[in-house]
């Protein structure tokens, strides 16, 4: 029987068995940029550091990651957040399958720099050794969010819990969690808009009923199409728009952090985006559990969603300029270091290597970065 795409999605992503919540986790099939280098967690802290500074140094800062996967990202954090020379040369790391954006070619893991510029403007904040504030390794508190039990190994200081979390005071972070929020898909008719349905065990397609007024008026503002522009697809966006309003709501003081791939008014892909992803290859999306079914974000729509939210303006900047502004530039190392150096030479250049696989335009660093401040100030490594 078919059934609209939202309620397939649901069923296939966040069922009893669905992909997200039973197995060994996306990790497996697909890799983001947590999965692709530390230097992506490290920037992170680095904007957490910031965040923590324009709270006050807070006796507790919370880092919400939604949609956390096995607790990839927490469990890097965690580790580096203790010490404060990870922010200058970073961790070890192995990345794991190529997957999702792009089929990223798999590269070997390296210890990760980062510039020494940023490395300072992100320790300076930090107590020295005479100060009486406890350092942000003793206030900060992580919390990760998942449908999928939680996993045996996970560190005892990360939180694990389905729902997200209200009065956060601090970062939430959202990488590629929206492109899994489920929504409806609909393809423009001589009659107007309407839903297109699909067998979940097959994939296959039909045309149902039309869209419903509000999704019509989502339809109209952010993904407008002429009168006679028959056969074009449009990704109902209405349900991401309210999971991020959702999220955002819930912090009482701080910054929320959407990274995603996704697309703009005036850039709308006419087919869609929907597609699915299995053991590191992009596949047809057939909603059944087996595989990932994902579609990209109309960051425009999400991103004014959560501005109404937090009466505030937000900043919407792709992933090569944000990781830039927070220190990692993938800059080569000089030649010269060659010399004096080989062994630090080798190191620092597999280092720029993936730093610039987080950077390069036609895969990661094409990623958007939306950036929602709640009662906080735009501090420069948060504005565009």
């Amino acid at each position: 029987m078919s059934i609209r795409w939202r309620d397939a999605m649901s069923r296939a992503l966040y069922g009893p068995s669905g992909f997200f919540v039973a197995g060994t986790g996306p990790a497996d099939h697909f890799r983001t940029s947590v999965h692709a280098s530390p230097a992506f967690a490290t920037a992170l802290l680095r904007l957490i550091y910031d965040v923590d500074a324009g709270l006050g140094h807070p006796s507790r800062l919370d880092v919400v990651d939604v949609g956390a996967g096995r607790g990839e990202l927490l469990r890097t954090l965690l580790l580096t957040v203790g010490d404060a020379a990870g922010l200058a040369v970073g961790v070890s790391g192995e990345p794991t399958r190529s997957g999702r954006s792009g089929l990223i070619p798999t590269r070997a893991g390296s210890p990760e720099t980062l510039t020494p510029t940023a490395s300072a403007r992100s320790l300076r904040d930090e107590p020295s050794s005479g100060a009486a504030r406890p350092s942000l390794a003793e206030r900060v508190r992580f919390t990760a969010v998942e449908y999928a039990s939680r996993p045996e190994n996970l560190p005892e200081e990360i939180t694990w819990t389905s729902e997200i979390p209200a009065e956060i005071n601090g970062v939430l972070l959202a990488t590629e969690w929206l492109d899994n929020v489920p929504l409806d898909v609909a393809v423009h008719t001589a009659d107007g808009w309407r839903y297109v349905l699909v067998d979940p065990e097959s994939g296959v397609e039909e045309i149902g009923e039309r869209v419903s007024p509000s999704d019509l008026d989502w339809l109209s503002k952010w993904w407008p199409t002429g009168p006679s522009e028959s056969g074009f697809r449009a990704e109902i966006g209405r349900s991401r728009d309210e999971a991020w309003a959702n999220a955002v709501r819930q912090i009482s003081r701080g910054l929320a952090v959407a990274v995603d791939y996704g697309h703009l008014s005036g850039d709308r892909p006419v087919d869609g985006t929907l597609t699915g992803y299995r053991g590191g290859r992009q596949v047809p999306p057939v909603p059944d559990g087996s595989s990932d079914v994902t579609a990209h974000v109309a960051m425009d729509s999400v991103a004014s969603a959560g501005s109404e939210v937090a009466r505030c303006a937000y900043s919407l900047i792709l992933q090569r300029e944000a990781l830039r502004a927070l220190g990692a530039d993938g800059g080569r190392p000089p030649l010269s270091l060659a010399g004096t150096d080989p062994a630090g030479y080798v190191r620092a250049l597999a280092a720029a290597s993936a730093v610039a696989e987080l950077t390069d335009p036609a895969g990661l660093g094409g990623h958007w970065w939306l950036r929602q401040p709640v009662g906080i100030p735009h501090e420069p490594a948060v504005a565009r």
